[in-house]
């Protein structure tokens, strides 16, 4: 024992073992030594080989001009997608004709021209999904590890240019870098983390539990790429009068993490992607995309795997009723949703709808208004109030509306809009809090809405109309409004707003504002804020819908290992943890021998075709069930008497 702790801690005082005279020399100093350092190298040589496969590539995707602060360009009146048709200039020079369409991409906050994009048709988008099929065939047979690679370095190129990435987000919706900083890039971040730590835990082949008739046998699940899927982001943007519904804006100006989450989420499955872009965002969606291409292209992988559309409406039943097409994801409108999953039925094509929702923030009694009033404004006029998540209605008890309203509106009042790119001498203007909205096309009905809902009794102090802005050429600020008192069954209460306004409902006990809460058509998201978490808890559980949020706001889509979305007329299907990554393969079940040479099925003679004695063989199923799932241990030797009665 004297020896080992000699060697172990004294290792170097053995430097002289090849001394003759030395009393102490000892082979087992010599082995010790030549072991250790023998060890350290080959971990040397073994982390220099797991760095040199797994790590982060570093690749370069220049920035477009119009990132530049101080870029400018042509000045467009009244911009909107059609531009280019009032004003053929716009059109690129190599523009022929030929019956192909455009759409103008501009910014919204300064209708600067960005480009005139071309158009895909049915023809084009059919082409895209044959490159994206023939491309997915070999990406598929790549292994969890090459995956994971991809989004390593898709990662730290995205953390390495995260302000040029908020700006070229904010040149294309008219955002603020904060807007962009967290709606684009922390939860980017949170979900290339997420496949990186977890991905492979969720696809992995799993082995399941058996019963004691299949105890011989193996159970297991493998989930297989589906082939090529398709993301969509809703094509149409306009107010649907009819039905109630204001097809979603939200989604459309977070063009970085709604073009990169189901892509990364899709080829980390093995599948390549189609993503169709929003009409509004398609400059920066086309150059988010080609950091991925170029990402692949260096790494030695064919980039066909990751697919752009464009296009209107009429063409986009190419990709959505197209045979080629496994799974489709949607994040829009409940009417366009409709569409897509009617369109879907022709192949049978999954669909996860991700549409709107109006979610409520409920405020318990003897809530700290103050504590909380910083959440609820983040809630409210995050990206202009266009956000999917967003608070929609703030449902607050009768004894604390007074106070909260005063909160809201002496706040919503110091608001400043504009935007953080205007093109000044002095680059960045100062600081605002709210950027413009994606379009100015709602405006006269948000406007209506306002007005209705004064008319019903609701209380306006501030905002309710379009903000014509003094430094900005842009036409789609909307004032920051408070609609206090509204009437929980008026129409403003009832449909999806999608902008900076805040509204604010009465209760006077938890049952009416639980009810409050669940009387729209719409199931997304909900808050609820309290004192007291035990009683928080106990109303979240009463709320109908897909997920739920306690003393915060959203923050179950900054968590990427839960799943995400609603129920009712929000949708159905998830995306996000293992639910969402599941949904884009396809879960095939195994069944094998657990010892094959020993034990195996075979058929009994006594139910072996042709059955030879009725009665012999209902007593033997009969007393098989009987051993197996009988009620106590008495019946179930019966039941193995039975059985092998009737076997003999």
């Amino acid at each position: 024992m004297h020896s080992l702790f000699y060697v172990l801690f004294h290792p170097l005082n053995t430097l002289n073992l090849w001394l003759e005279d030395d009393p102490n020399a000892s082979i087992v100093d010599v082995l010790y030594l030549f072991t250790t350092f023998s060890a350290f190298g080959i971990w040397l040589v073994f982390d220099r080989y797991q760095k040199a496969v797994n790590s982060a590539v570093s690749f370069h995707h220049p920035a477009p001009e119009a990132a530049d602060p101080s870029w400018d360009s042509r000045v467009i009146p009244n911009a909107n997608l059609r531009s280019h048709l009032q004003m053929p200039d716009l059109l690129p020079l190599q523009f022929g004709g030929g019956g192909r369409e455009y759409i103008t991409c501009f910014d919204p906050a300064n209708n600067l021209h960005l480009t005139s994009a071309l158009a895909d048709d049915a023809r084009s988008i059919e082409a895209k999904i044959k490159r994206a099929k023939n491309a997915q065939i070999k990406w598929c047979e790549t292994s969890f590890g090459e995956r994971r690679r991809v989004m390593r370095s898709l990662l730290k190129w995205l953390v390495e240019n995260q302000e040029l990435c908020a700006r070229i987000a904010c040149r294309d919706s008219g955002k603020t870098m904060i807007d962009a900083a967290l709606g684009e890039i922390l939860s980017t971040c949170s979900k290339l983390e997420w496949l990186i730590n977890h991905g492979e835990r969720a696809l992995r082949t799993e082995t399941r539990y058996s019963n004691l008739m299949m105890s011989y046998k193996k159970s297991q699940v493998i989930y297989e790429p589906k082939g090529v899927v398709a993301a969509i982001v809703s094509w149409n943007y306009r107010w649907c009068c009819f039905s109630d519904v204001i097809d979603k804006a939200a989604d459309l100006i977070v063009a970085l993490h709604n073009a990169w989450s189901p892509i990364v989420a899709s080829i980390f499955a093995g599948n390549a992607i189609v993503l169709k872009a929003s009409e509004h965002v398609i400059w920066s969606t086309e150059w988010f995309v080609g950091a991925i291409h170029k990402c692949l292209e260096v790494l030695g992988y064919d980039a066909d795997i990751v697919q752009t559309v464009c296009c209107w409406p009429d063409q986009a039943e190419a990709l959505t009723k197209s045979p080629l097409i496994k799974h489709i994801t949607f994040i829009g409108s409940e009417e366009i949703g409709r569409k897509v999953a009617m369109a879907a039925t022709e192949h049978l094509t999954p669909v996860t709808l991700e549409l709107g929702g109006k979610d409520p923030a409920i405020i318990l009694p003897d809530t700290d208004l103050q504590k909380w009033s910083s959440i609820w404004m983040r809630g409210i006029f995050q990206n202009s109030g266009q956000n999917c998540i967003g608070i929609e209605r703030l449902i607050v008890h009768s004894k604390q509306y007074n106070e909260l309203f005063d909160i809201l509106t002496e706040r919503v009042a110091k608001l400043r809009f504009g935007s953080v790119l205007a093109p000044t001498r002095e680059g960045y203007i100062n600081t605002v809090d709210c950027g413009s909205m994606i379009s100015n096309d709602r405006f006269s009905v948000l406007e209506e809405l306002v007005f209705q809902a004064q008319e019903d009794g609701a209380r306006v102090d501030i905002g309710g109309k379009e903000l014509l802005h003094t430094s900005c050429e842009g036409k789609s600020f909307f004032q920051a409004t408070v609609v206090g008192d509204a009437k929980p069954s008026s129409r403003i209460s009832q449909v999806e707003l999608f902008a900076p306004i805040a509204l604010l409902i009465r209760y006077d006990d938890i049952d009416e504002a639980i009810t409050i809460a669940n009387g729209t058509r719409y199931g997304l998201g909900a808050s609820v804020f309290g004192p007291h978490q035990d009683l928080c808890i106990e109303v979240a559980k009463e709320l109908h819908c897909g997920m739920v949020s306690v003393n915060d706001f959203g923050v179950y889509y900054l968590n990427q290992d839960l799943p995400f979305g609603g129920t009712k007329s929000s949708g159905y299907g998830r995306f996000g943890g293992s639910e969402g990554l599941r949904a884009l393969t396809n879960p095939k079940a195994i069944v094998t021998d657990r010892w094959p040479s020993f034990v195996q099925t075979t058929i009994p003679k006594v139910l072996d075709y042709p059955i030879r004695s009725l009665v012999r063989s209902w007593d033997f199923i009969h007393g098989l069930t009987m051993l197996l799932y009988a009620d106590g241990y008495r019946a179930r030797f019966n039941g193995l008497l039975q059985l092998t009665k009737a076997r003999r």
